[in-house]
């Protein structure tokens, strides 16, 4: 993991406020979802992209009966 050196105290609703470098960086523009994991004694943020339910690819998703499933995927199916 990589240390940024930036700190920002929680407000008292429980909110962070990403800086605009980070944000920039990650391409996280205002409404975007984040995913939250824990790693030990780690919070971890990620921007939410949907992946495929199969093998997990967020490349060339495409939603079928309200579930992802990727392009290769999709082809491997269509092989069977």
């Amino acid at each position: 993991m990589k240390a940024t050196g930036i700190v920002r105290k929680v407000d008292e609703l429980g909110r962070v406020v990403l800086p605009v470098e980070l944000r920039k960086t990650f391409d996280i523009k205002k409404e975007d979802p984040l995913e939250i994991y824990v790693d030990g004694d780690s919070i971890i943020l990620k921007k939410y992209q949907p992946a495929c339910i199969f093998c997990g690819d967020a490349k060339n998703v495409k939603r079928i009966h309200e579930k992802i499933v990727c392009e290769n995927c999709i082809a491997e199916m269509k092989s069977l």
